[in-house]
């Protein structure tokens, strides 16, 4: 889907994975651009192998103003503890990613045009962030907004910083943190906590997933 002008595509990574953080990404960029973008081959993040979407990733950011926000497991779960509702955090970090991203463009002399924002709640979360944020630019927030080209990039550096902070963490956890929040996942938080504790989960993990029950849980045939 073609936007004309020179538009902020914003959308989010993590939001479904119990481990790793939640990463909300920004990329400025104008019409004349999609053409490049359909060259390279830049699409929804969700059908691109993780190889390919760190390569595009470098290609992306290397060529085009972005922002980029990354709320780590412990800074998310402190957050949420306070707000208890994901959408406010969405909201909020995807404000702030539309209002660097203007930052940004505007040191370049750029007139942005308006951003497009993958639709994740009610649009009054979104409008409410902006306006505590003093930011006036119009927004359109749209369901699979991937389908928008400048969307679609931003997604591959969601994504790609996803994939790296998660590296990341595996490092420091000592094994393979894995993706999703199906039963191997569980699995995975329960050697997590027989290795380093309960409270490390927080360190790893959204701590308000049902995960975190499963795999804090005793284990009586493990004692």
């Amino acid at each position: 889907m073609t936007i004309a002008g020179c538009v902020i595509g914003v959308v989010e990574s993590g939001k479904g994975d119990f481990f790793g953080p939640l990463v909300v990404a920004g990329l400025l960029a104008e019409e004349s651009d999609l053409n490049y973008f359909k060259e390279i081959g830049v699409r929804d993040s969700k059908k691109i192998a993780d190889g390919r979407i760190v390569s595009l990733d470098e290609q992306l950011r290397s060529r085009f103003t972005h922002h980029v926000v990354v709320v780590m497991p412990e800074e998310y779960n402190r957050r949420y503890k306070q707000i208890r509702n994901l959408n406010i955090l969405l909201a909020e970090c995807h404000a702030q990613v539309i209002t660097g991203a203007i930052a940004e463009g505007t040191k370049l002399g750029k007139k942005i045009d308006l951003a497009v924002s993958d639709k994740f709640g009610k649009t009054e979360r979104l409008e409410s962030a902006l306006a505590k944020a003093t930011c006036r630019l119009k927004v359109i927030q749209m369901v699979r907004g991937e389908a928008v080209l400048q969307v679609a990039a931003a997604s591959i550096l969601a994504r790609a910083e996803f994939i790296r902070r998660m590296k990341q963490l595996s490092d420091e956890a000592g094994m393979k943190l894995p993706y999703g929040a199906a039963a191997h996942v569980d699995e995975a938080g329960r050697q997590l906590v027989a290795h380093k504790g309960v409270e490390a989960l927080s360190q790893f993990a959204k701590c308000h997933f049902k995960n975190f029950q499963r795999a804090s849980a005793v284990d009586l045939f493990h004692k």
